[in-house]
């Protein structure tokens, strides 16, 4: 079954990708992978769902200490109909506890956005697109 969304074609779906500064990240576990390469990656993605029509916006969050507080303020800001975490948010298990935070934060502030999950900094848009 192919996931659908009912939206009006002149309003732009909101996107927000939230990641951990690739800085902070342990990218053992993701051979290949380096900062740089992620923070073009995310930028690059970004750059696509906007050029197609979406307005997507990403931000990064630290490993805690204002990560809940950088979230809440980008959601009380702005509404979004989708909401993408990122895999260096996700996958490490020394994350677990916040990305179980995070995900609980966006359930209770954006309870209409439609989360998404993407694998690699370059497979948000079809993480996105899957959903909206």
């Amino acid at each position: 079954m192919q996931p659908s969304l009912r939206y009006s074609t002149t309003a732009k779906i909101s996107v927000l990708s939230i990641g951990v500064d690739p800085l902070l990240v342990d990218l053992s576990g993701f051979p290949g992978l380096t900062p740089e390469k992620i923070t073009t990656g995310v930028a690059s993605e970004i750059g696509k769902l906007n050029d197609v029509g979406y307005e997507a916006k990403a931000i990064f969050i630290d490993l805690g200490q204002t990560a809940e507080q950088v979230v809440r303020g980008e959601l009380t800001a702005k509404t979004y109909d989708c909401i993408v975490i990122g895999a260096g948010l996700r996958a490490p298990p020394a994350h677990f506890l916040l990305f179980e935070r995070i995900l609980n934060l966006v359930h209770a502030q954006a309870p209409q956005a439609k989360l998404c999950f993407n694998t690699l900094p370059t497979d948000t848009m079809q993480a996105v697109q899957r959903w909206v």
